[in-house]
């Protein structure tokens, strides 16, 4: 979806998408699903892995896409399980920016 350089944020503006907009970009990204309303709107998804060590292993590689694209979500870790929670704190809402991380989220785990 993005090349693995850091992309610049300050070059464009980002904007919240629209009701339309998020419903048409969630097919793009299977298992992602909203969470919250207003400023608080969220896209999420929850991974399940085989134990711990493969948990803290996703959670790292999540941090290095988040860091890469200084974009950051909300995570709750737990043994076997990992929810990540994607919006844009400064457009109230999601931007496509979300829509990116996700599927770059989504590569790195195989379907089960």
């Amino acid at each position: 979806m993005s090349d693995l350089k850091k992309k610049n944020w300050s070059a464009g503006v980002r904007r919240a998408l629209s009701a339309t907009e998020i419903v048409a970009k969630l097919v793009e990204i299977p298992g992602w699903t909203l969470d919250g309303d207003g400023a608080q709107i969220a896209i999420q998804k929850t991974f399940r892995f085989a134990n711990y060590l493969e948990t803290m292993s996703f959670v790292n590689a999540v941090a290095f896409i988040a860091e890469r694209h200084d974009h950051h979500p909300d995570m709750s870790v737990h043994y076997n399980r990992c929810v990540v929670r994607f919006n844009t704190h400064d457009v109230n809402g999601i931007s496509t920016t979300d829509i990116e991380c996700a599927a770059e989220v989504d590569a790195l785990v195989k379907p089960r």
